[in-house]
C-alpha cells in the first residue's frame, strides 16, 4: 500500500497564502500560520481603504477648489450654489483639474457661478 502523504490541495492553499505575503517583513513572508494572520489583515484593510480612498480624493477635489475660489473672492458653498443655479454640471474631480491645469477657463465658470447667485 502507498505512503499517504500531504496532499496537493494543502500545498496549493499554502502556496497561494505565501504568495500573498510576498514583499512581507520577517516570518509574515515565509510562515504559512503568520503569513495567514498578516494577508487577512491586509485584505481587510485594503477592502476598507478602497472605501476611504474616494472619500479622501473628495476631500482633497473639494480643498483646492475652495482654494482657487477664494482667490476669486468667493468661498466654496456659494460657488457650488452658483454653480447649481446656471445650471452648470461639472464634478469636483473637473472642477479641481481646470483650476490647476487652466486658471482662466476656471475663472470663467467662477464668474458665471457669480452672475448666477448675483454676487
Amino acid at each position: 500500500m502507498p505512503r499517504a502523504v500531504d496532499g496537493t490541495r494543502r500545498k496549493d492553499r499554502r502556496k497561494k497564502v505565501l504568495k500573498l505575503a510576498k514583499g512581507y517583513w520577517g516570518r509574515r513572508k515565509n510562515c504559512v500560520r503568520t503569513a495567514k494572520d498578516a494577508v487577512a489583515k491586509a485584505g481587510k484593510y485594503a477592502y476598507r481603504d478602497r472605501k476611504v480612498k474616494k472619500r479622501e480624493f473628495r476631500r482633497l477635489w473639494i480643498s483646492r477648489i475652495s482654494a482657487a475660489t477664494r482667490a476669486e473672492g468667493l468661498n466654496y458653498s456659494r460657488f457650488i450654489n452658483g454653480l447649481k443655479k446656471a445650471e452648470i454640471a461639472l464634478d469636483r474631480k473637473a472642477l479641481s483639474n481646470l483650476a490647476i491645469e487652466d486658471p482662466k477657463a476656471f475663472s470663467a465658470i467662477v464668474a458665471e457661478a457669480k452672475k448666477a447667485i448675483g454676487a
